[in-house]
């Protein structure tokens, strides 16, 4: 009988120790990002330097090519955070949903594209577009829709004045470009660069430079997710503060030497110049919260671009307590 009690505690024992194991080891927090671009080094800064470990979370990073897939990974909970574009979270509650997609953090608050023409400038001038083929970016994302802005800031219709591809899969643009499609193309970082080291092209304008703050890259996740997760977000989220302080607060070397990992093909100095490039336009967020101005900004742009007809609320959408709890913790 001491015998077979004996075993029985040492069971119950082991389930407790199994217990806590699983209890300080959780699930993963599963990201989905939209592309794999330098526009993003806080995030591979927050990865690297350990950042999301210090706040006791784990993080598995998929890379899943355009604003369309990566919400549709998200919706079909393939993912429990997107890193996207805020309009898709707009697309997604114009269409109905009974669980909304919510934006919590933002980590870029500029355009990132470039404007990379075929042929060298010495000088460049935007009516230099007219007549020609400029290969853009998918209808009804960020980057096509702030392009257009910029366009038509400089008296450029674009579906006039030009000719306008955008029938090209995200992920084959920048191909197309080098395989000889379109005079001009919109690039982000570092294949802007890239094309420029190769010969291929030539940065000759920033769409950041040219059009104004708007959330262009932002954390989100389902509202179920939040309000089940809500703990975890503040953690993540404090995670990638952290990383936007410390992108500002070094140098672009030392944030290429850290992000390194993520960009086996580029050379450190095409890395570091890239870099340099998104922060000197302070494309990086500073913060991670998405302010009413800035909300205000993105939709009246997508309404210019005959994308939306009707603002939604920010409050519906928007999430700040998450952010202003990391930041004050």
């Amino acid at each position: 009988m001491k015998r077979w009690l004996f075993f029985l505690a040492l069971s119950i024992s082991c389930l407790f120790f199994l217990a806590s194991c699983s209890w300080n080891h959780p699930q993963p927090l599963r990201v989905a990002e939209v592309t794999r671009s330098v526009f993003y080094a806080p995030q591979y800064v927050a990865l690297e330097q350990g950042f999301f470990e210090e706040e006791g979370l784990t993080v598995e990073l998929t890379t899943t090519w355009g604003g369309d897939k990566t919400m549709a990974t998200l919706l079909s909970n393939g993912a429990d955070i997107a890193l996207v574009g805020s309009e898709t979270s707009i697309y997604v509650h114009n269409q109905g949903t009974k669980d909304p997609v919510i934006n919590f953090a933002k980590l870029t608050q500029t355009d990132g594209t470039f404007l990379v023409a075929r042929e060298p400038h010495s000088s460049f001038s935007f009516e230099e577009l007219k007549g020609k083929t400029f290969l853009g970016q998918r209808k009804g994302g960020m980057p096509q829709m702030v392009g257009e802005y910029v366009l038509k800031k400089h008296h450029i219709h674009p579906q006039h004045d030009l000719e306008l591809i955008q029938n090209i899969d995200f992920q084959n643009i920048a191909n197309s470009f080098a395989s000889g499609t379109g005079d001009y193309v919109q690039l982000f970082e570092p294949q802007a660069s890239l094309f420029e080291q190769e010969g291929i092209g030539s940065i000759v304008a920033s769409f950041g430079k040219e059009a104004t703050h708007i959330p262009y890259t932002v954390y989100m996740a389902k509202e179920s997710f939040l309000t089940e997760n809500e703990e975890d977000l503040i953690k993540y989220t404090r995670a990638i503060y952290k990383a936007e302080r410390w992108v500002y607060t070094h140098s672009s070397e030392e944030v290429a030497t850290v992000i390194t990992p993520y960009f086996d093909d580029i050379s450190f100095e095409l890395l570091t110049k890239s870099v340099e490039r998104y922060k000197s336009q302070q494309s990086y967020a500073e913060n991670p919260i998405l302010t009413p101005s800035e909300w205000k900004t993105l939709q009246s742009i997508m309404i210019e671009a005959k994308e939306l007809k009707q603002p939604v609320p920010y409050e519906t959408l928007v999430n700040t307590d998450i952010a202003e709890q990391a930041m004050h913790k």
